[in-house]
């Protein structure tokens, strides 16, 4: 049976033409944070979900890793999907050993749907912290499923905003397993990179060293805008000390992810390109740029074939 659904109003859809970067990746570079929507047809929307998308499929994803540059995706379960995972492993299936997962599941998934999961690609599991898109999970059960899934050598991927992070610091630190951070926590990038609100962040990761940051997703933080708002030529500028402080301190412990196809943006449609050309604006050398797109995902990701 076909699902009949409508975009939520007012939320652009994905651009279909992306500039060719003017920035070479490095061999091997990894999207880490991206997506896949249905097809709606295919794949149906979670029925509690708190938003409807444009459809983006495999194929669209995989169109865009080669003419962006890259080798491979990671992809991360959206909450219109909720825990139904079915459109994320049909494409890690469908890659080639080019793609891992993240997935979302639930307390009731059974120890044979993780490994199937596990088997297609899967590494680790979201838990969504941001009110306006998910309902919060009870601690005890998200800990229940991090301590289930840690002998899988799956982590866990977070994501929260800023001003709730005194409220959810304990649990995160308390987490059996590596624990990466999606968008730096969403900081208010109006407010000092060396402030207090920044800087607790930035303690958790100092201090807890199972803790990475995806320093992806300018287009979400930034008040100053894409060329195209700002007329300046660089992209984003107010994000740019915020995710360079963490490159640079943290330089084994960073990702970065175009998080195509851009659910939720109202303010402008990014354009792909544009983000791959603010990579080295916060990984200024060679580098950090290879341990940002190449060492600390495949290491996080495909393991197996470090150093092979």
């Amino acid at each position: 049976m076909t699902q009949e659904f409508t975009k939520t109003p007012g939320w652009l859809d994905w651009y279909d033409g992306p500039a060719k970067p003017r920035f070479k990746l490095p061999a091997g570079a990894v999207d880490a944070h991206c997506h896949v929507f249905g097809p709606g047809a295919q794949f149906p929307y979670a029925p509690e979900r708190k938003y409807t998308p444009c459809d983006a499929s495999k194929d669209q994803l995989f169109a865009l890793r080669d003419h962006l540059g890259f080798d491979k995706n990671v992809i991360v379960q959206a909450t219109c999907h909720g825990s139904d995972n079915r459109a994320l492993v049909d494409a890690l299936r469908h890659s080639n050993n080019r793609a891992r997962g993240v997935a979302t599941v639930n307390r009731n998934v059974t120890d044979a749907e993780l490994q199937d999961m596990h088997e297609a690609g899967v590494r680790g599991t979201r838990f969504n912290f941001v009110r306006r898109l998910a309902d919060f999970t009870p601690r005890e059960v998200l800990l229940e499923i991090a301590n289930r899934i840690a002998p899988l050598g799956w982590h866990v991927v977070v994501y929260f905003e800023a001003q709730d992070l005194p409220e959810l610091y304990d649990f995160f630190t308390a987490l059996p397993t590596t624990v990466v951070v999606d968008h730096m926590g969403r900081p208010d990038v109006s407010k000092p990179v060396d402030g207090p609100e920044f800087e607790l962040f930035v303690k958790m990761m100092r201090e807890h060293a199972n803790i990475w940051s995806k320093v992806s997703c300018p287009e979400r933080l930034s008040l100053s805008g894409p060329p195209a708002l700002n007329g300046e030529q660089n992209a984003y500028r107010d994000v740019v000390p915020f995710a360079r402080r963490l490159v640079e301190t943290f330089p084994d412990r960073v990702l970065w992810g175009t998080d195509w196809p851009h659910p939720n943006m109202k303010t402008h449609t990014p354009d792909e390109g544009q983000l791959v050309d603010f990579i080295p604006t916060i990984a200024p050398t060679a580098d950090l740029q290879r341990r940002l797109l190449v060492d600390n995902p495949m290491r996080l990701y495909w393991p197996e074939d470090v150093g092979s």
